[in-house]
């Protein structure tokens, strides 16, 4: 059943949400094309500067446009949680901790091996900027869009909502644990960035754009009337579509101009292998621990989408703040960001019950 349509939005308003909906994911094609082939608007997004942000007297963050659009980001996903689930989190503690232990170990360990795999690549610079991006990717929270998808497969939304909220709670602590982790095994200046990135940065950074909008999100849901929470539902859908494609927008703009400029073919093939083979890793490993744990069909959509799919926003705005000098880290992110929603979509289909 539609959503009914409210008579003071325009119809050509209404028309395009719908349209953007329903072809979601190749807006977001559309906006990596954009973002290499007309990057200027991106990078004046990345680069308008609002001050700098100190908390616990660790370095500085700089408080960018871009920033504030991911913080406003998790702020509406947060207000968009459900309070009955919400409260509900605790009935099954043994997925949810497992859930989340996977979250960050899978990636980590697939990281390693990548790292013995890559030793014979004929450009070792390339191999690290792999590492450095895969260590992003590994430490970041999971991806919002995950309790999305388990919806529409009929997940179990207590769980779904819990690792993901769980997850980003835990940031301050599990993302410099990755960092550092992939740290040990990069090298040279690549390594001494992952270090000082955990141990200085990070903390401020994800206070600043994750924890703190989206425990504000998730209280003001549960001080908010119900109507006016139910009223919202969709602004909060459609202004997050379209924060997320301006973010993915003004993120490529950093490194996708140079890329289409001058292709490197093989290193854009060995990324596009390691990252779907992470991705369709982590997917397949949902599958296993759901029937090793017997779980039942709704608890499994919903370890499937959270241990595939992690918040590569953060990853991609984290490196385009701290890493700037090392545009090449933000490519592993970029695809791996594309793959996880066509499987997401692959395995939508297999998981959904009108095919059985």
């Amino acid at each position: 059943m539609s959503e009914p349509s409210d008579k003071r939005i325009p119809a050509f308003i209404e028309n395009f949400f719908h349209f953007l909906h329903r072809h979601f994911f190749y807006f977001i094609i559309a906006s990596y094309i954009l973002g290499g082939f007309f990057p200027q608007f991106g990078l004046a997004i990345r680069d308008t500067d609002f001050g700098t942000f100190r908390f616990w007297g660790g370095e500085g963050i700089k408080v960018s446009l871009s920033l504030l659009l991911l913080s406003l980001l998790l702020f509406n996903a947060g207000l968009g949680i459900q309070k009955s689930e919400l409260l509900n989190l605790f009935k099954n503690p043994r997925l949810l901790l497992i859930g989340l232990t996977a979250n960050l170990s899978i990636p980590i360990a697939f990281t390693f091996v990548v790292s013995y795999l890559m030793v014979l690549w004929h450009n070792p610079d390339e191999v690290q900027n792999i590492l450095v991006g895969l260590a992003l990717i590994a430490s970041m929270p999971i991806a919002a869009s995950s309790t999305a998808w388990a919806q529409k497969s009929n997940g179990n939304l207590a769980l779904s909502l819990g690792l993901v909220v769980f997850s980003t709670v835990l940031s301050p602590l599990t993302t410099p644990i990755g960092l550092h982790s992939v740290g040990f095994i990069t090298t040279g200046e690549y390594s001494e960035r992952l270090h000082e990135i955990a141990e200085n940065g990070i903390g401020a950074f994800l206070f600043l754009s994750v924890l703190l909008p989206t425990l504000a999100g998730i209280g003001l849901h549960f001080l908010m009337k119900r109507k006016y929470i139910e009223g919202a539902k969709k602004p909060i859908k459609d202004a997050n579509l379209l924060n997320l494609l301006v973010l993915n927008y003004s993120n490529a703009s950093v490194v996708l101009p140079g890329v289409f400029s001058e292709p490197d073919w093989d290193f854009l093939f060995v990324i596009l292998v390691i990252t779907g083979s992470l991705c369709a890793f982590a997917f397949f490993t949902g599958f296993v621990l759901a029937r090793i744990l017997k779980s039942s069909g709704e608890e499994r959509s919903s370890l499937v989408f959270g241990l595939g799919m992690n918040n590569n926003g953060t990853g991609l705005v984290l490196a385009s703040l701290s890493l700037a000098g090392y545009p090449s880290v933000m490519l592993p992110i970029i695809f791996y960001n594309l793959v996880q929603h066509i499987v997401a979509g692959y395995v939508d289909r297999k998981l959904s019950p009108d095919r059985f």
